[in-house]
């Protein structure tokens, strides 16, 4: 048998593969926002759809939790739309409602650059597949009551968990970024929902909430979380990059 040489790190992959795998890991994120303005996109990306939906929602539920609130029940349906219901406490006034209104679009980001960023070393990779696989069936039990629900969040939990535990290490670090990448890029998954005041018989928007609520319009707050969401995505690919060639 052949002796792995001295100098292989088993945490990182070779420089020409990492470098193969940003550039798909990109033309995949410009390729998913792009899918998504069209009819058809829905149907390819469906499963990263829902993902999407429940990143969003779980941002809405999860901030209401932080500020004191209570996140009552989550709802996702066949469509790929999602309603998380929560109360707030009065304690934050207008500006507790604007953070659970800004939480849907701007949670997935934030947890898609974890997810990026833990791509950094084995045992992160591993671990952090493991919690998210494992945090979509646990909200299952707590928040989601719909029927579609009930059915498609714990199958993506499990495809997930069957990526940490049966799957080669390369597979997990390239899957943990997708995944990350997926999330970053769901900001721009409904562009006509960001840029809206209202959110047709639902009432307002999240961005028309933050217009009303925090003042300023909600086209300012749907180009900063476009905006933020981009810089967000490039900075984590930059800096996990960055530490794995100077490895």
């Amino acid at each position: 048998m052949r002796e792995p040489s001295k100098n292989f790190n088993p945490l990182f992959t070779p420089t020409e593969v990492e470098k193969m795998g940003l550039t798909w890991l990109v033309a995949a994120g410009i390729v998913t926002a792009f899918l998504w303005q069209i009819p058809m996109g829905n149907y390819i990306l469906y499963p990263f759809s829902i993902l999407a939906t429940w990143f969003h929602e779980m941002g809405h539920g999860l901030m209401a939790l932080i500020l004191g609130g209570q996140f009552q029940k989550l709802e996702i349906f066949g469509n790929g739309s999602g309603v998380a219901h929560y109360t707030l406490s009065n304690g934050w006034g207008y500006l507790g409602i604007g953070l659970v209104a800004a939480a849907g679009p701007m949670g997935p980001p934030l947890a898609g650059a974890g997810l990026i960023l833990a791509s950094g070393s084995l045992k992160t990779t591993s671990l952090s597949l493991k919690i998210l696989g494992g945090f979509l069936l646990l909200s299952t039990l707590i928040w989601v009551r719909s029927w579609f629900g009930f059915v498609a969040i714990p199958l993506l939990g499990f495809m997930i968990l069957g990526i940490a535990l049966k799957t080669p290490l390369w597979v997990q670090g390239f899957a943990i970024q997708f995944l990350g990448v997926q999330a970053c890029v769901s900001t721009y998954h409904q562009l006509d929902y960001l840029f809206s005041y209202t959110a047709g018989p639902l009432g307002l928007s999240d961005t028309g909430q933050m217009q009303q609520y925090l003042f300023l319009p909600y086209w300012f707050w749907g180009l900063l979380m476009a905006i933020a969401s981009l810089m967000i995505l490039i900075q984590s690919l930059r800096v996990v990059h960055t530490q794995k060639s100077a490895k």
